[in-house]
């Protein structure tokens, strides 16, 4: 039988350890957010419905989005056993240059209307941490100053062409005077995707105010207290700003755009150079023979063609026919390190975070954006010890079974098994 005894005072207080109360309430709910779900719950909480919903919407049926982020679901690990992983590396090299961790920060479009320090946070973040930050042609900082916010990180530049050539010229050149060392070219916008959210919300640059936007902003009065009060937003390329994205983005975007384009830009492109959102083989096998630097496997985050290829069911093949002639870039669906490393296990040199950058900007600013990259870094680092790797080189497919994709490949075999009727 168990003795049992009045405890003492002092007993009781030490086994009790009160956790400071953290003043600050940003670092407090910062610090409180474990996942980038949880910093998409404080984004949603803290940012106006437009503004969050541009960033967490898709296009059409946002089908796309929500089976890219599935597909990351839908795999299964397969770890080794005693292995040393006391320490792991991170590290990789992408596009001539090194990067601190196999992410960086994907291209994203009228950054400041998410929360007001936009790609400022996003470049010192990225600078901070070692890992590559990617301007957007609809950026809405301008080349030089993100050079100025992130003097000796890696800056590469994501270039829309548009209907007036010079723009797009003027824009590659400014890249290449401020010493971003990549140009993204990109091939899936020939016109603006028909993303539902924001029609029905009525977004706008600049932001109209309706009943509905000063309903949906009095309980967040610091995003437009941020926006009011800071300097007029400056896109990246656009003189025009006014209007809906969709017709921003239509009158901007040339939906004539060819291989000979993509020949003229890379010809004056000193640096390394690659394509985004390649969504075939075919293409990517295209484009290897071109000679280009690396592709990235996207559909633009499902903002664009809906019901379009999945870019981490797309990516085995892809990395089985030319892996070894052209790099490899994906993005799309990423929430967590854990699929950054199966990215890499099955092909992929690198991977790039957009939402989930944005998420942690709209929770925070650059704080924000820093706890972003702390919980992918340190999701991506507990993976590989899991799995017994020391070093992203050594992963490959027998570490990552894509069960969905399993699956299908099981049906097929049934159906194709069965005896013709007749």
């Amino acid at each position: 039988m168990v003795k049992r005894q009045i405890p003492q005072p002092a007993e009781i207080f030490e086994l009790m350890k009160f956790k400071k109360f953290e003043l600050d309430p940003k670092k407090r709910r910062l610090e409180n957010a474990l996942t980038i779900e949880d910093l998409r719950k404080i984004a949603k909480r803290r940012t106006p419905a437009a503004a969050f919903d541009y960033t967490d919407g898709a296009a059409e049926g946002e089908i796309s989005m929500e089976r890219s982020v599935q597909s990351f679901r839908d795999i299964e690990f397969h770890p080794s056993i005693l292995k040393d992983v006391t320490n792991v590396d991170t590290s990789t090299q992408i596009m001539g240059g090194s990067s601190a961790m196999p992410f960086g920060i994907a291209p994203t479009g009228f950054t400041r209307l998410m929360q007001t320090e936009g790609e400022t946070a996003g470049a010192g973040a990225a600078g901070a941490a070692g890992i590559p930050f990617t301007l957007s042609t609809l950026g809405t900082t301008s080349i030089e100053d993100v050079k100025k916010t992130n003097p000796h990180g890696r800056n590469w530049f994501q270039l829309y062409v548009m209907k007036q050539r010079d723009i797009s010229y003027g824009l590659v050149e400014r890249a290449k005077n401020a010493g971003f060392d990549t140009l993204f070219f990109t091939v899936d916008a020939p016109v603006a995707g028909a993303r539902l959210r924001d029609t029905r919300n009525g977004f706008s640059i600049p932001p109209q105010l309706t009943p509905q936007t000063i309903l949906n902003a009095i309980p967040r009065p610091w995003w437009w207290w941020d926006f009011l009060t800071t300097p007029k937003l400056e896109f990246a390329s656009l003189s025009e700003t006014g209007g809906t994205v969709g017709e921003l983005l239509d009158s901007a975007m040339d939906p004539s755009i060819n291989f000979d384009d993509l020949a003229e830009i890379r010809a004056m492109w000193p640096g390394k150079f690659s394509v985004k959102g390649v969504q075939t083989l075919e293409d990517a096998k295209k484009l290897a023979d071109l000679g280009v630097d690396s592709i990235v496997l996207s559909n633009h985050g499902g903002r664009q063609l809906d019901r379009a290829p999945v870019p981490f069911e797309l990516l085995p093949e892809v990395a089985r026919e030319i892996g070894k002639d052209v790099e490899i870039i994906i993005d799309t669906g990423i929430r967590n390190g854990a699929d950054i490393v199966a990215s890499l296990a099955l092909g992929a040199d690198f991977t790039l975070i957009g939402r989930a950058y944005l998420f942690g900007l709209m929770a925070g600013g650059r704080a924000g954006v820093d706890r972003t990259i702390e919980i992918l870094g340190e999701q991506v680092e507990r993976t590989m010890r899991l799995l017994q790797v020391a070093d992203v080189s050594e992963l490959n497919p027998s570490h990552v079974t894509q069960l969905r994709q399993f699956n299908r490949d099981e049906r097929a075999e049934i159906i194709s098994s069965r005896p013709a009727k007749g």
